[in-house]
């Protein structure tokens, strides 16, 4: 019987580590933005660029703006390669706030700022026979989508959030603001969109047990 304190505390510790290890950081963040982060939108309270958990698979990005492209590949009749600078100035911008939630119980409303996900890959001119779009990122990180979650839906390509451009932390240069969609879909430093016609195409997380559509009023767990 002595030791059942003991062994409460060894047991709470465990899972407490084991949630940490799972969901992230949880120490408040102050993450540097090159501009003042506004919190409030057309009567909508918005969430902190501070109120994520950390939890990409390899860490924050560091990515080269001076050399980076954005590649359009794939099942497209002209391949294309962006710079930053040129989808900025080429492509509309829009606003929008998105909340984000996250299979790990948490949530962020935020204020997205990007370019239409349809506008960009209609230059490289899909081929018919493509039905998926695959996403891909500077760390490895992959997620797909029906195409036509993309282009009959206004989905950005975010290059801001609540009014700063995006900080490594969340995704910079491009992260793709996935509505209705569980927070993994949601990918960060994005590098490469695929057009292809493998519906079965799985990502990172996908072809880890987790739910491939990833809507939100579904399970994020595959069935």
């Amino acid at each position: 019987m002595k030791n059942i304190p003991f062994m409460i505390i060894l047991l709470l510790s465990i899972l407490i580590l084991l949630t940490t290890s799972f969901t992230g950081c949880f120490e408040q963040q102050n993450i540097q933005l090159d501009a003042v982060e506004i919190r409030e939108y057309q009567g909508e309270k918005l969430s902190s660029v501070n109120d994520f958990r950390e939890n990409s698979i390899k860490g924050p990005q560091h990515i080269n703006i001076s050399t980076y492209q954005l590649k359009i590949t794939g099942l497209v009749a002209i391949q294309k390669n962006y710079t930053y600078d040129e989808i900025l100035t080429t492509f509309q911008q829009y606003k929008k706030v998105v909340t984000l939630d996250c299979v790990e119980g948490w949530s962020v409303k935020i204020l997205w700022e990007g370019i239409l996900v349809s506008d960009l890959i209609s230059q490289a001119h899909p081929d018919p026979a493509a039905n998926t779009i695959i996403f891909k990122a500077s760390d490895g990180y992959t997620t797909s989508f029906p195409l036509n979650y993309t282009t009959d839906n206004t989905i950005l390509l975010a290059y801001k959030m609540n009014n700063a451009t995006l900080p490594p932390e969340r995704g910079f240069p491009f992260q793709l603001v996935a509505e209705s969609k569980w927070g993994y879909k949601w990918i960060k430093w994005v590098t490469e969109i695929e057009l292809s016609d493998n519906l079965n195409y799985k990502g990172y997380w996908e072809s880890r047990g987790y739910s491939n559509n990833g809507n939100l009023n579904e399970s994020f767990f595959e069935k």
